[in-house]
């Protein structure tokens, strides 16, 4: 019987393009793949010992690892897979959701003009001051185009992305941390409601002087609530603890949630990772977002950073592998892809990985699936939960000792 579950999200980790890729403009991409292709001699024995290269050789090739895993590594040690997104669109909400048992037929409302003139409108009557931007930007290129502006005139800078969000930045030393909070939360509540309610609102603190700003670690984020029950309302009404790190808290507004640990980046977050696989008394369902890959890499078009944040990955992995109990079952996906040697900055349309592991869990091959629902599905029957989501099939059979082995 599994009772502990960790789920750990590496942000934007996809494995290949998905069939309708080309409607996005995302046709070809493959994060991992190409992260790797681009970076010989990577080192990610753990992630290839879990099944990462099976995946990455259905539909292209993954070249060669240049080092030697090791014959205890030659084979993957537990379940492995990839899902694929039914839900329409390619952004953080949409891809959680979805894992989350949430599947959405209609995408969250996109601005790839920036937004129009009656929403910037209220929003600067809300605030009582005009904005600067009011674009679709790389999030650190738009501090070096309006960050001095911004100073002289005390205007945030509006911005949106190929991600359904409405984002302000604004200098932590030009406006107050509270304010920028507030300002977020009034929009959140009273401009965008109705067609207009993006995925989130995100607040952008940012420090330094020109040439060399630098965003904090102060981020918020006002995210849509979830218009119905997902993986954690179940878990958390079947009596679970349900424990989630960082982002995860404002993805699903807190819904479903026992308890939360607030944390920033890869390093803070394998911290809590790494005290939550120690902690005796933690039984239920953890959720983890290793938001880097993403955010410093994969929309920086920064590829060798990319192989440099698995290969540190992949020394806690082997860490982490070592901590599991018996009854503990540990899974690493993604929520999009965002690959770092495709044209743009922007998130792609691609399939995600499904690596498996704990002492009770099989060697086998679950395939392609058709929806990332089918994980929150599996997580519902391990834990003893009665899924009542509409989504997703469990893989539980196959999964646990006893089913069928590869």
């Amino acid at each position: 019987m599994i009772k502990r579950v960790f789920v750990i999200v590496l942000d934007g980790a996809g494995v290949g393009a998905l069939p309708d890729a080309d409607k996005y403009g995302d046709e070809g991409s493959n994060t991992l793949g190409h992260v790797i292709a681009a970076n010989k001699g990577l080192k990610i024995p753990h992630l290839y010992a879990l099944g990462l290269k099976e995946i990455l050789r259905w539909d292209d090739p993954l070249p060669e690892a240049e080092q030697e895993t090791g014959p205890e590594l030659a084979r993957p040690w537990g379940a492995y897979g990839r899902m694929a997104e039914l839900s329409p669109g390619k952004d953080t909400i949409t891809g959680h959701w979805e894992l989350a048992g949430l599947v959405l037929t209609d995408p969250f409302p996109l601005y790839p003009e920036g937004f129009p003139p009656e929403i910037i409108a209220s929003f600067e009557q809300m605030i009582g001051r005009q904005i600067l931007g009011n674009i679709s930007f790389s999030g650190t290129e738009i501090l070096d185009k309006l960050g001095e502006k911004h100073l002289q005139t005390g205007f945030p800078i509006v911005y949106t992305s190929a991600d359904s969000v409405f984002q302000i930045a604004a200098h932590e030393e030009i406006v107050p941390l509270d304010t920028l909070y507030d300002w977020c939360s009034r929009a959140r509540r009273e401009i965008f409601v109705g067609k207009h309610a993006v995925g989130r609102i995100i607040a952008r603190p940012f420090l330094g002087r020109p040439g060399n700003f630098f965003r904090t670690a102060k981020r918020k984020d006002y995210s849509l609530p979830p218009p119905e029950p997902t993986l954690l309302d179940l878990l958390k009404e079947a009596g679970h603890q349900v424990w989630v790190v960082g982002k995860i808290m404002d993805i699903f507004s807190g819904r479903g949630v026992t308890r939360f640990q607030p944390a920033s980046g890869n390093d803070e977050t394998i911290e809590v990772i790494r005290a939550a696989l120690n902690d005796e008394g933690f039984t239920g369902f953890f959720w983890a977002n290793l938001g880097d890959f993403d955010t410093l890499y994969g929309h920086r078009n920064d590829p060798e950073g990319y192989a440099r944040a698995l290969a540190e990955f992949d020394l806690f992995l082997g860490e982490a592998l070592k901590l599991l109990k018996k009854e503990d079952m540990l899974v690493l996906t993604a929520d999009h892809g965002c690959d770092p040697t495709f044209r743009g900055t922007d998130h792609t349309r691609e399939y995600i990985p499904l690596l498996i592991s704990g002492p009770a869990i099989n060697a086998v091959d679950l395939g392609t699936r058709d929806t990332f629902a089918d994980l929150g599905a599996t997580v519902a029957e391990v834990l003893g939960c009665k899924a009542t989501t509409s989504a997703g099939q469990s893989f539980a059979a196959e999964l646990l000792r006893g089913g069928k082995e590869k």
